[in-house]
């Protein structure tokens, strides 16, 4: 029983071992990953605005940037970590940053107007009549790409122009930063599950073969069978 129990913390020492090279494994790639992100990153050259106290602006004022941080926390539910914003790093590298900076692009497309010509004479439904030819401002007002009536004529003109092919794919490119990242990030959990798993079955493998160690040792030795001698 004793040896068994040696063997079997031998082997949950082994399985520990096993675990604490795959998580040392995943972190390399998660660094390697992160690296690669950085580069990519840089290449980029896309940078959050500061003020001097440290506080986020757009378009030099706190107001429209508490406003784009109200549309990704409120209006899309993300959770922002502050401590991926920082003045002395602007650069855009981060999960939180990349869905800022996504959430910048929209929100201003969200709250623009946009200046379209007819080619047609129109008449809306409402009784609005719009010339061919002339100049018509229309505020988009928090519509989606989707959320455009493409039956009418001014929408369907307005909303190429605002959710323009140069905005869809600038905001694709942040997603698929922000995807990149928040998975780096779960990458490195899990190489910290791995190594913290292994590193207990290996405590409690060589900790059950060290503790059993002693009681081998005072175990008597075991006598020889007693053989009564045959008579002759």
């Amino acid at each position: 029983m004793i040896k068994r129990l040696q063997r079997l913390g031998l082997i949950l020492a082994l399985f520990g071992l096993a675990f604490v090279v795959a998580g040392g494994y995943a972190f390399m790639k998660v660094q390697d990953g992160q690296k690669s992100l950085n580069a990519f990153s840089a290449a980029q050259a896309v940078k959050l605005s500061y003020n001097d106290q440290g506080q986020l602006v757009d378009r030099g004022e706190t107001a429209g940037a508490a406003a784009i941080m109200s549309l990704l926390t409120n209006d899309w539910g993300y959770t922002v970590d502050q401590a991926e914003f920082n003045p002395a790093d602007p650069t855009v590298n981060t999960a939180s940053e990349y869905m800022y900076q996504m959430a910048t692009i929209s929100y201003h497309v969200l709250n623009g107007t946009q200046n379209i010509t007819l080619d047609e004479d129109y008449t809306a439904a409402d009784g609005t009549f719009y010339a061919a030819g002339t100049p018509i401002p229309f505020n988009v007002d928090g519509r989606y790409y989707s959320q455009f009536d493409r039956s009418d004529p001014v929408q369907a003109a307005a909303r190429g122009l605002a959710w323009s092919p140069t905005a869809i794919a600038l905001i694709g490119e942040l997603g698929v930063g922000a995807a990149t990242a928040s998975s780096l990030q779960l990458g490195l959990g899990v190489a910290g599950a791995l190594g913290g798993l292994g590193l207990v079955l290996f405590l409690a493998g060589a900790g059950l073969a060290w503790a059993v160690r002693p009681e081998l040792a005072k175990a008597p030795a075991r006598q020889p069978a007693f053989v009564p001698a045959t008579a002759e």
